[in-house]
């Protein structure tokens, strides 16, 4: 037996190709060979640029003595969370409920029936910091297993029946009100840190769903405060080292309150939701600084993150080799990111004084905290004081500091291209598009769409894969990644008013509601039938760091339904909402995507209809609607071209005629009013005025 991750596509199994470990994939192989044998399972759950991930490899996967232990014992079994969630949704359960916390890796011994029956997260090499050494853990499991059979198969059975029955759980049906929405914004408001911007204390995540439902709600009802704490929190993440100051893109977290010092992986699906809430916060207030920091996040994404066919990778790592460095084992978190003073008057000469005293780079390194030690003397760029360089000086620094650091050893990448989160960046992309009117990045978006279309997405389009790499595309698309895509495309039909568009986002609709739906509204995480050997299907019951699925297409029918008037897809949002209501009773911010959703149901929503497009008065019709942010407006929009393929969609259309200038309809409970020709009449009757 050697180990077989050779042949896999995933970056992260791929990293561990040449560990002395008999690695398997996830699959039937690996359970045959674990049946055959009669040894429990290791496996083994991280990402390919999960820091511990790769601290556990080196210091135990990499070492040929601790890896005889495991092979002799068990049949080890890496899996990538990114490409499989759904795994690692059921033992991430598991670990949780034996030991109170979570995360990556994760490591879990599973009889070979899959039934999971300790676990663990990260284990040193020897006993240290109260927890075991993994050598000394491998072999007490091993005993377990072979003297105390029967309590082990127990023990075994009761978790697996406690994790299907806890992620299937039924919460309390209720139908949720505006009082669930005032709820949630009482306790975001609870949670705002007033001094540095975000919410809760270190580690501080984006929470973008935080942001997204504040400004919505404030522009429903001129709420400032609420309105202030997401673009103070957009400030604070685009000043601070958690923020890459000379690359453009935000890292994964804030390892301190003050947004300083960061965790610094950068993924594809922060960074979408950053731009999202960019657009946004810029269509309801225009605002230089957070429009730089949306100019600067596009540039990141589209420089560092993009195929050359227009999807979008998943992530760059926390790890790489120090300048100068060369033993692939002495790669340290942030080297890529961090400066001395010396290395900035290098790229920058007479101008360094000044950078560095905008940017808080000091001689003596400015991280609040190292506890291993990894940024002595190097500091991480914040924006310290713009009052020390100013914008028009500072921007062309930061690009001479960018393309001098590009002759560093780069993190890796995690090329892969996931349908899910590319849907977040089509909608990022559409909304900034729609606040900023920059046709470079609808193109981004409609590259997006038309890769995962071509690469993700069979000949209908309406069955995807969940991951692209390399010409492979695998693994049976997921909840998410039909929810994301769907409501990505209805943003991009709103941005472009390609009707091709709307039509995908429906068919992706419906084969979700056809694949996902639970009784009684909700979303599974996987398709039935799909993953036979899941002890179970979870329905997501929180946003996080990245949206429910449940939520994501809640608010996406609810759209379509607008749009289309198909009333299963109406059904499916408030049945959902309901679903969650009694959720959203008890913990109102656990689910503020959905609250979102719960803000456009009870409406009052309208739809838009733009006729002729391309006539005069076209354009000025457009930039009226998109002149401040409306969360309850669905717009539409047809062109003499488009307008039978858009009245095929959108029964509003039908019976239109287009005249010798554009004219725009606003239509209310199915019905829509008088249309008009003036551009400013349009605003006001959008405004009740």
């Amino acid at each position: 037996m050697a180990n077989l991750l050779a042949g896999e596509k995933s970056p992260y199994l791929l990293q561990h190709k040449d560990n002395p470990v008999h690695w398997r994939p996830w699959g039937e192989a690996a359970f045959a060979a674990a049946k055959k044998e009669d040894k429990p399972i290791l496996l083994s759950i991280g990402y390919s640029t999960c820091h511990w991930c790769h601290v556990m490899e080196r210091e135990s996967f990499a070492d040929p003595k601790v890896a005889e232990v495991m092979n002799r014992h068990f049949v080890c079994v890496k899996l990538d969370r990114e490409e499989r969630p759904d795994v690692d949704k059921v033992y991430m359960t598991a670990v949780q409920a034996m030991t109170g916390q979570g995360g990556w890796p994760l490591n879990a011994f599973l009889t070979p029936e899959l039934k999971p029956f300790f676990g663990g997260t990260y284990f040193p090499p020897d006993s240290r910091w109260g927890r075991p050494g993994w050598p000394q853990l491998l072999e007490r499991i091993a005993q377990l297993w072979r003297e105390r059979r029967a309590d082990v198969d127990g023990d075994a059975r009761r978790m697996s029946e406690a994790v299907a029955g806890h992620l299937a759980a039924e919460g309390e049906r209720a139908k949720p009100g505006r009082e669930a929405l005032a709820a949630a914004v009482a306790a975001l408001k609870r949670a705002f840190d007033p001094v540095h911007g975000g919410f809760g204390d270190a580690p501080k995540f984006p929470m973008p769903s935080y942001q997204r439902l504040l400004l919505r709600l404030a522009a429903r009802s001129d709420d400032e405060e609420s309105a202030g704490m997401a673009l103070s929190s957009l400030r604070a993440m685009g000043r601070g080292g958690v923020y890459d100051q000379v690359g453009g893109g935000l890292h994964r977290y804030s390892t301190d309150e003050q947004w300083r010092v960061p965790h610094f992986e950068k993924m594809l699906y922060d960074n979408a939701q950053l731009l999202e809430n960019l657009g946004d916060a810029l269509l309801y207030k225009p605002d230089a600084e957070l429009r730089r920091l949306l100019e600067r996040t596009v540039a990141y994404l589209e420089r560092d993150l993009r195929h050359p066919e227009g999807g979008f990778y998943s992530a760059e790592d926390a790890d790489s080799l120090p300048p100068g460095e060369t033993d692939p084992h002495a790669k340290a978190e942030g080297a890529f990111y961090l400066w001395t003073p010396d290395e900035v008057a290098d790229s920058l000469a007479g101008d360094s004084i000044a950078f560095n005293r905008r940017y808080g780079i000091v001689a003596d390194g400015n991280a609040l905290h190292d506890p291993h030690g990894e940024f002595t003397g190097r500091s991480i760029p914040y924006d310290a004081d713009p009052t020390a360089m100013p914008e028009e000086r500072a921007a062309p620094a930061r690009e001479r500091l960018r393309a001098d650091r590009e002759s560093r050893p780069r993190p890796s990448l995690d090329d892969k291209v996931l349908a899910s989160w590319n849907g977040l960046a089509v909608t990022g992309l559409s909304r900034c598009f729609v606040a900023t009117g920059e046709t470079r990045l609808l193109r981004l978006a409609d590259g997006a769409a038309d890769f995962v279309r071509a690469r993700l997405a069979d000949e209908s389009g309406r069955v995807l894969r969940h991951r692209w790499r390399d010409g492979d595309a695998a693994v049976p698309g997921m909840a998410d990644d039909y929810a994301f895509m769907a409501q990505g495309l209805v943003d991009l039909y709103e941005a472009g008013f390609d009707p091709a568009r709307l039509a995908w986002a429906l068919d992706l609709a419906e084969e979700a509601l056809a694949r996902f739906a639970a009784p009684g509204g909700g979303a599974y995480l996987t398709a039935e039938g799909a993953a036979p050997e899941l002890l179970a299907r979870a329905i997501e019951d929180h946003d996080g760091v990245e949206p429910a699925p449940s939520s994501v297409l809640a608010d996406a029918c609810l759209r379509l339904h607008e749009l289309t008037g198909r009333e299963p897809l109406r059904r499916f949002a408030d049945l959902t909402l309901e679903r969650f209501g009694g959720r959203l009773g008890e913990r109102p911010s656990a689910l503020p995507y959905l609250a979102c959703a719960l803000d456009r149901a009870l409406g009052p929503s309208r739809l838009v209809v733009i006729a002729g497009l391309e006539l005069p008065g076209g354009t000025e019709m457009v930039k009226a609607v998109r002149a401040k942010l409306r969360p309850g407006l669905v717009v539409a929009g047809f062109t003499a071209k488009t307008m039978a393929a858009t009245a095929a969609l959108v029964p509003a259309v039908a019976g239109m005629e287009l005249g010798e200038k554009a004219r725009a309809f606003l239509c209310e409970d199915g019905a829509c009013g008088l249309p008009t020709e003036k551009a400013a009449e349009l605003f006001r009757r959008l405004d009740g005025r």
